[in-house]
């Protein structure tokens, strides 16, 4: 299995600390964010190649930061946050310029979990097909702000919508998606078709129409560092 880690934003709402620095660098006791997602990977032993893509604003940070002899990192060409590619293009860049051709885990790389994505991976490879993360969430307010989903009793994706106004479901998708080699071709099919390219999770609505998709019930807590008063919350 590949991993491909998502860390190609600006961060704007983060300003000024990530102004000119990657937010998924920022510590998170004792280490950067990033961190404690690979090392909880590496220490499953399932990854045997990484992919982080970034834009050219941020792209010598990462080097200058990676440590892990089995991490790429791409510059996806970008400079500002009016200019950026979107998720799911840099998504299909890696997958071009890398030839990936195996079950590709992709992960936002600035999001801080309390569990292990063990039983994730270990749920995707008993189905064999491509499957995401999910979580019960009542608020309305945050569900009109990210990726809900219908789900049957079978666990598969039945429907899917991006920021609904009208959610049909209290179940949420994170950016935390298994996308089993057979399905990688839907990503350049998606963008072709004019999905929104910003949002990861348009792709995964795309593509619950198109196949499977299985949604894990998501082992534990996922913040999602977005503005100051998270990222101050979390390292205390």
């Amino acid at each position: 299995m590949k991993c491909l880690i998502l860390a190609a934003g600006y961060a704007t709402r983060l300003y000024p600390l990530t102004e000119n620095f990657p937010k998924p660098l920022l510590d998170v006791k004792g280490k950067p964010i990033i961190e404690w997602l690979i090392d909880d990977l590496n220490n499953l032993g399932v990854i045997d190649e990484y992919y982080l893509v970034t834009n050219h604003k941020f792209y010598e940070h990462f080097v200058s930061w990676n440590k892990y002899p089995n991490l790429k990192v791409i510059d996806d060409g970008t400079l500002t946050n009016e200019t950026r590619l979107g998720a799911v293009k840099d998504i299909d860049l890696v997958i071009k310029n890398e030839n990936i051709n195996d079950d590709l885990l992709i992960m936002a790389g600035d999001n801080v979990l309390d569990f292990s994505l063990k039983n994730f991976i270990e749920y995707q490879k008993d189905k064999n097909m491509s499957s995401v993360m999910r979580f019960y969430q009542d608020d309305i307010n945050l569900l009109r702000k990210t990726g809900v989903a219908e789900i049957n009793k079978e666990d598969v994706i039945t429907s899917m919508e991006e920021k609904p106004n009208e959610p049909k479901s209290n179940w949420t998708i994170p950016p935390f998606y298994i996308i089993s080699k057979q399905d990688l071709k839907y990503i350049n099919e998606a963008i072709k078709d004019g999905i929104n390219v910003d949002a990861p999770g348009s792709f995964i609505a795309y593509l619950a129409k198109k196949t499977k998709v299985y949604a894990h019930l998501m082992d534990g807590h996922r913040i999602d560092i977005g503005d100051l008063d998270t990222y101050n919350k979390i390292n205390k």
